[in-house]
């Protein structure tokens, strides 16, 4: 697929996730076979402001490519202008958040608060579309709540103010994660707009991502929760989508040095104390569904360091010899 002179595998990519999807996550992914990576969101006015946190959430390096900068904000100049400034970190495109459901960002008028004004997040758009070259793309939801559902018409808007393609995300606001996403809305929207459309919802395998494709007709699906432990999803996917050929998860010890790999990313790029505690949950979610998960996630709220790590790994590796004698 082709969004603007972007040209993308139709595979699966990775979709935004503040404080989870950070470099080595987005690495580790697009090295098991993810298409495209899409930043943490990235305060509009704190670019403004200059905060270092904020910067380094633009950061892009080769091995996460291609990769998008997401902004949020509800000022069209300061969009424009954040815009401006993220240029200088030579992304791939340039991304903007109107689905984040987390009250700290919509209860300020960004994220998805901006699906109950589209003529603003139209402004934002068109000035944003002006400020770069670079493609320009949205993610968005289902509306604010089930009395509020608009995203047909807010696609129209957001194609018609200058969005090179669209992601859209089968919830509203106020259902954040649940219910099961409504892929008919996102079928909606592909048949309302002739830019690009992403459809974001439920992806956990090849069929959830087959069932997307062939229901919306949707031009590229992304997988957000559905990766998390699990960024294989993302070769298994484009392996079925070139050959037809399924590939079955890893083996155990697979899985365990895929975290390792992960795992040690992180801690290379934040330090082995930032690093590890922000990794804690990620293991956590590499050892959901294994025997004596239960125990071994809670280790995981432990440890400290990256020998923890290992140390906890050769626990869980022991346990599974001990199961096959």
């Amino acid at each position: 697929m082709k969004i603007r002179n972007l040209e993308l595998k139709k595979t699966a990519c990775l979709a935004p996730m503040a404080g989870v999807a950070d470099r080595a996550f987005r690495e580790i992914c697009v090295k098991y076979g993810a298409c495209y990576t899409v930043g943490e969101m990235a305060s509009a006015k704190g670019l403004m402001y200059s905060d270092k946190k904020t910067a380094e959430l633009l950061e892009v390096y080769e091995k996460e490519r291609p990769m998008a900068i997401q902004l949020f904000g509800d000022d069209p100049k300061i969009m424009a202008l954040a815009a401006k400034k993220a240029m200088e970190y030579n992304p791939d495109a340039i991304d903007i958040n109107m689905g984040c459901p987390a009250p700290k960002i919509a209860n300020n008028g960004s994220g998805s608060a901006l699906m109950k004004n589209p003529k603003l997040a139209g402004e934002i758009v068109a000035a944003v579309r002006d400020t770069t070259d670079l493609p320009v793309t949205v993610k968005f939801r289902k509306g604010w709540d089930e009395n509020s559902v608009n995203a047909v018409e807010f696609a129209k808007i957001m194609e018609l103010n200058g969005a090179d393609a669209i992601a859209i995300h089968g919830r509203t606001r106020a259902q954040m994660y649940m219910p099961p996403v409504d892929i008919e809305i996102i079928k909606q929207v592909k048949d309302s707009v002739q830019i690009p459309v992403i459809g974001n919802g439920d992806i956990i395998d090849i069929q959830t991502a087959e069932d997307m494709y062939k229901y919306t007709n949707c031009d590229l699906v992304m997988i957000g929760r559905g990766a998390l432990g699990s960024p294989w999803i993302f070769r298994q996917i484009e392996e079925y989508f070139n050959t037809g050929k399924v590939i079955t998860n890893p083996t155990l010890e697979e899985k365990m040095n895929i975290m390792l790999e992960h795992i040690s990313l992180a801690v290379k790029y934040k330090g082995e104390k930032i690093g590890i505690k922000e990794s804690r949950k990620h293991c956590a979610w590499y050892l959901k569904g294994m025997r004596g998960a239960a125990e071994f996630r809670r280790k995981c709220g432990y440890i400290d360091t990256y020998e923890d790590l290992k140390d906890l790994v050769k626990a869980v590796m022991k346990m599974q010899e001990t199961e096959e004698i």
